[in-house]
């Protein structure tokens, strides 16, 4: 069973949020919270799996939120909701610790898969919010861009696999590219983000495009069929 946290300055949003989840068999709400500081508390309290987060709140906003919680011994995945889809707040919600960011235009059926998804460590973005935005922004030129000495403590096959993980490709994806099975693929992603020592797929990227592994590259690198 997943536990969720919802955090939301708006009552009437929490409680549609709580229905929709209410209805899902292997999800349950272990607490709502009314703003970010309410929402670190209640993390602390209430031990989520996820913690569904909105990022404009009062007292302390999502991101200054996410980043609070991400520093707790044992974090939850953190999922990002606005209807905000600027692209500096998924910049900054990444790099805060966040494990996706999902638009509230989303259909009810998005939210629950976008929970389950993040709660497994298999998550990116939104599909609104799309590839080519992860390249453009996680890898914009930055001052503190250097190389990872991380990186060349991976075999050459989880290199590959990374490469193919930063430039957006699922599982199903990239045993397809590779032919190899998908149970090989999850185990080549396990050991790459172990020695990678990041908490899933999301930061995997962004220590890539940071470290100068990856470029970014044109829409066609992004189609997973070419």
């Amino acid at each position: 069973m997943i536990r969720v946290l919802v955090a939301d300055d708006q009552a009437l949003v929490r409680g549609g949020f709580r229905s929709i989840l209410e209805t899902q068999p292997d999800i349950t709400v272990v607490g709502e919270a009314e703003d970010g500081q309410d929402a670190v508390d209640k993390a602390g309290v209430t031990s989520p799996d996820v913690v569904l987060m909105d990022i404009r709140m009062p007292h302390l906003d999502g991101i200054a939120a996410t980043r609070a919680i991400m520093a707790a011994p044992t974090p939850p995945k953190v999922l990002i909701l606005t209807t905000f889809d600027l692209d500096d707040y998924v910049y900054e919600a990444l790099h805060a610790g966040a494990s996706g960011f999902l638009l509230k235009s989303a259909p009810p059926r998005e939210l629950a898969d976008a929970i389950r998804t993040v709660a497994s460590g298999d998550a990116l973005l939104a599909p609104e919010i799309t590839r080519r935005l992860i390249l453009d922004y996680v890898g914009r030129p930055r001052p503190e861009t250097r190389s990872n000495a991380a990186f060349d403590r991976l075999t050459p096959r989880e290199t590959e696999v990374m490469m193919l993980i930063a430039r957006g490709l699922s599982n199903a994806e990239i045993a397809a590219r590779l032919y190899l099975s998908e149970p090989t693929v999850k185990t080549h992603v396990t050991r790459v983000l172990a020695k990678l020592c990041v908490r899933d797929r999301v930061h995997a990227v962004v220590l890539a495009y940071e470290s100068g592994l990856v470029q970014p590259g044109t829409t066609t690198d992004l189609d997973p069929g070419r």
